[in-house]
């Protein structure tokens, strides 16, 4: 493993290298400023008088309009959105240094990730005399017309190509190593750069019959290429073909359309990551020049790295915008929930849109032209809203059955948001989403899982899918345990406890009347639904105490047996009627009332809920209606009762 470039040579690059050359290089207009002083237009920020200067006996430049300052390789650094490491090495290779690396440290580096001094313009020369060949045969060969009639079907012509330089790799096994080979390239270099490959007959083209966009790095520099399949004879069956990884390209490193966006994406602190090539082009083409894409791979932690530095996305400063395109189909969720993954502080900041059909950008580009691609970014959602309701799509939220494993759901999907106040605003879109009036629920569940992460293993229940029916494979999903500080809840308990320890004290009628799915604890409403599935109260007439407790227990799942045993133990905070020796009838009356009023506070709740997702003006919006009125009557009847 080697290590950190050596001091001495980030030193002497510092010195042979030339603010001046690399600061002009960079399309900054230098005038004399003073004694020793250059001066121009800031490179980082807009302005209309120069306030960029540059000392080039010193080797430091400072803007006094934004502060920006440093010397060369800070300057690489920020113009070309580098790291530390790869503005060194940039401008080592433009020198014809040859680095040397510590053994170990901070900032390690493979050996296999060095290339020799020179050998990478070699490889990014053969790229370039590779693109333009591929780039001619596209526009003007016969055998290319079949890569033009693609690009046309998705709605690009000969000047769109151009400014794209997209092209295409003639079928002929040896004509870009003939013709590369002709330019003074060695097979190794060709076989290195990835553009050839070694068989049993000696060489042969890497990429046959296929349209091909170059792939640039950062800086501009094309260092691989992405190919789609053309022909039904192709031997190659996958569909997209990429440069394989070498001393220039590596596919986690680089995003296509990045060196037409980078400007962009600074300027406006917003990228836009769509999936592929012909998305990055329809997208450009239709005024949103911040578009990208990842090159036959999804996007992860390197790319994050890479737009964080563009976006300038630093603690203390307002957070920048990346929006994903992603596909409406289950593909692109995935892509998307694997996004939401990363580190929660990008993920707030990110933003998904899905157009209504699931068209991608092209698609939109094609068929709508680029209104309708502005206006699919423009309505991107914020990508914790996104997940939570792929999430809940897994569910029928109009069944009472399933609001509760919907909710140990996304409970420990945003367990992991870290931001107090971000939780609670999510919370509470998680609420409206499912149904619960109370946000608290929700919150309640969020931190027990924050406390209690699925790997520990706690509590779960059997999951349905959406249909009802049992997905052939018990599942088990999160519980949390009851919040014990919501007055609702503690009714809820201690009515369980009544049913359990004194099942005679409670009407049979009042029992019928609660639906377990609307009350608040998902625990409670597990032990509600084995009270009701061993006959109700009325069930305990015929049964001893101890075989009541043991048929609520058999029809309870596994993890809430150990609430079962504690509800049947606990004492209740009442004295027992002395005659009886059961609790007090008004006890037990205003704990159902109590329950019945929550739950009539539940049913509101799921019908508005059902009324948001439902078009108004239609049947259903009107009976949806009505039916609210009604609960929103029956809940005032029973509050002034509770009252």
């Amino acid at each position: 493993m080697a290590g950190r470039i050596r001091a001495e040579d980030v030193q002497s690059v510092k010195e042979r290298a030339s603010l001046e050359e690399v600061v002009r290089a960079a399309g900054v207009n230098l005038r004399g400023g003073g004694v020793g002083t250059l001066k121009g237009l800031c490179p980082f920020h807009d302005e209309k008088t120069p306030s960029f200067q540059v000392r080039p006996t010193v080797g430091y430049f400072h803007c006094f309009g934004c502060g920006e300052g440093g010397d060369v390789i800070d300057f690489v650094t920020r113009t070309d959105h580098l790291t530390f490491t790869e503005a060194v090495e940039r401008l080592a290779d433009q020198l014809g240094m040859t680095l040397r690396y510590e053994e170990s440290g901070p900032g390690a580096r493979d050996q296999g990730s060095q290339v020799p001094a020179g050998q990478r313009t070699r490889l990014m020369e053969a790229h370039r005399v590779a693109e333009e060949l591929y780039h001619q045969a596209l526009l003007e060969s016969a055998e290319g017309r079949a890569a033009r009639v693609f690009l046309h079907e998705k709605g690009f012509d000969g000047e769109h190509a151009r400014q794209f330089m997209v092209g295409y790799s003639p079928q002929g096994g040896q004509v870009l190593t003939d013709h590369l080979r002709g330019k003074g390239f060695t097979d190794d270099e060709l076989v290195v750069a990835g553009l050839a490959s070694r068989g049993s007959r000696g060489l042969y083209d890497r990429f046959r019959g296929r349209v091909m966009w170059p792939i640039r790095s950062i800086t501009g520099d094309t260092v691989g290429f992405g190919a789609r399949r053309l022909y039904d004879d192709d031997r190659v069956a996958a569909k997209y073909l990429n440069t394989a990884e070498t001393p220039i390209y590596k596919k986690t490193g680089v995003l296509y359309g990045l060196d037409l966006a980078k400007k962009a994406i600074s300027t406006e602190r917003r990228a836009v990551v769509v999936e592929g090539y012909t998305d990055v082009m329809a997208a450009h083409l239709s005024g949103v020049g911040t578009a990208v894409a990842t090159c036959g791979t999804a996007f992860g932690t390197d790319h994050t790295s890479i737009l964080r530095r563009m976006l300038r996305d630093e603690p203390g400063r307002a957070p920048a915008r990346v929006i994903f395109t992603f596909d409406g189909d289950a593909a692109g969720q995935k892509a998307a929930m694997k996004a939401f993954e990363q580190d929660q502080r990008w993920a707030a900041q990110s933003f998904v849109a899905v157009a209504s059909e699931g068209q991608d950008p092209n698609d939109l580009w094609l068929r709508e032209g680029g209104e309708a691609v502005r206006a699919l970014v423009d309505s991107a959602q914020p990508m914790f809203e996104f997940a939570v309701q792929t999430v809940l799509a897994l569910y029928n939220l109009d069944q009472n059955s399933q609001r509760a494993a919907a909710l140990s759901e996304v409970a420990p999907l945003l367990a992991k948001v870290q931001d107090e106040s971000l939780m609670v605003e999510l919370a509470r879109f998680a609420s409206d989403s499912i149904g619960y009036l109370d946000t608290n629920v929700v919150l309640g569940a969020i931190r027990h899982a924050r406390k209690n992460p699925p790997s520990q293993g706690l509590r779960t229940l059997p999951r349905q899918q959406p249909s009802g029916e049992p997905d052939g494979e018990e599942r088990h999903t999160e519980l949390p345990r009851p919040d014990l500080r919501d007055p609702v809840q503690v009714a809820e308990r201690q009515l369980l406890q009544v049913a359990l320890q004194y099942p005679l004290a409670i009407y049979p009628g009042d029992m019928d009347e609660l639906d377990p799915s609307h009350l608040r604890a998902p625990m409670h409403q597990a032990v509600w639904h084995a009270l009701r599935a061993v006959g109700g109260v009325t069930a305990a007439n015929t049964m001893s105490a101890t075989r009541w407790n043991q048929a609520v227990l058999t029809q309870t799942p596994p993890p809430v047996r150990p609430l079962v045993h504690e509800l049947a133990v606990a004492p209740l905070p009442t004295r027992l009627d002395a005659a009886s020796g059961l609790p007090p009838e008004v006890y037990v009356d205003s704990l159902v009332m109590r329950v019945r009023l929550a739950t009539l506070e539940h049913r509101i709740a799921q019908t508005l809920g059902q009324a948001r997702r439902t078009p108004d003006g239609t049947p259903e919006s009107r009976r949806l209606g009505e039916h609210l009125m009604q609960l929103q009557r029956e809940h005032a009847t029973l509050k002034d009762k509770v009252t």
